[in-house]
């Protein structure tokens, strides 16, 4: 296992190489620069076009997309991450200022999401065929089919417009900083996000656990005279657990990415609405941080995954 281990975080070094590299890219591709966005119209007309140059220049946004690439790469292991061109704030500033708004919304939406759907989805692949497995199953495919923005839409329109229960959207009043000041923002995009992704791990929890009460040894241990409960929790559960925790794993570091939507509606002042700004604004070195730190942690998550089910699953062999 610690072979693996190191030979796993060594293929982690060309993966994030060739795939920040592909970022770098895209962005050097995309039409104009973050001078346009800093410039503003009006002010445009009355600056040369040396003077433009001149700041192009000092941005270092003359220099070949390959020396800026590795510029880049050296910067960043020396610890130094740049500044923002759109605001001059350092990197490392914003993305510490944003992560933990992040972080709040996409565990919450993934402890929903795992408890709801982990638990519907047994229970329907336990009365497989019943009328509980068909609503489950009903609603499940309604569930995959709603865009999450349509949804935040209608759960605004009801929850904050409508009955007043809960904020339209933010995050803290100004002077509130604890944790508990959050909750009545945190509901309504945590239950949102939490509850699009439900259907989809319900519908995978179902059909793990019906593959796992389908296999040899669950027939053995039924035929041993073993109480079906025993059967069903202990030898059919534990196996049908493996493919859940691989995709709850690969949930977190997706959700930390992936909750752009989410935070664009709710106006939450997440790590997700800064890279959409990054991106609109060209704000490269800004872009390229999130984007390093989004994919390391999906890398990351896909070697603890893997030692974690090998723990879980003893015919599981790491080698």
């Amino acid at each position: 296992m610690i072979s693996y281990t190191i030979r796993r975080i060594l293929v982690l070094i060309p993966t994030l190489l060739i795939i920040t590299f592909l970022v770098f890219l895209g962005l050097e591709l995309t039409p104009g620069d973050a001078v346009s966005y800093m410039v503003s119209p009006d002010a445009l007309a009355n600056i040369s076009q040396e003077s433009l140059e001149q700041l192009r220049d000092s941005l270092g946004l003359n220099d070949p997309f390959i020396v800026r690439y590795f510029k880049w790469i050296r910067e960043v292991l020396k610890g130094d991450f740049g500044y923002s061109l759109s605001s001059g704030v350092p990197i490392s500033e914003i993305v510490f200022d944003r992560l933990p708004a992040t972080l709040e919304l996409s565990i919450a939406a993934l402890l929903i999401s795992t408890f709801l759907g982990s638990i519907l989805g047994i229970v329907s692949a336990l009365k497989k065929g019943s009328v509980v497995d068909n609503i489950l199953t009903f609603f499940g495919m309604i569930g995959v089919s709603i865009p999450q923005f349509f949804f935040g839409l209608v759960a605004i329109l009801i929850f904050s417009l409508r009955l007043g229960w809960l904020p339209v959207g933010g995050r803290l009043l100004p002077g509130h900083k604890a944790f508990l000041d959050t909750l009545p923002y945190l509901v309504l995009p945590s239950l949102v996000l939490g509850l699009t992704m439900t259907a989809g791990v319900m519908r995978y929890a179902r059909g793990s656990m019906l593959d796992a009460l389908n296999k040899e040894y669950v027939r053995t241990a039924r035929s041993k005279g073993l109480p079906e409960w025993r059967v069903k929790l202990i030898h059919g559960l534990r196996v049908a657990l493996s493919p859940i925790i691989v995709l709850i794993g690969f949930r977190l570091p997706m959700l930390i990415g992936g909750s752009v939507v989410i935070e664009q509606i709710f106006q939450w002042p997440g790590i997700g609405r800064e890279f959409v700004a990054a991106v609109r604004f060209q704000n490269t070195p800004l872009v390229m941080m999130i984007a390093l730190l989004f994919v390391l942690a999906m890398l990351i998550s896909s070697i603890l995954i893997d030692l974690f089910i090998a723990m879980l699953d003893p015919r599981i062999r790491l080698e």
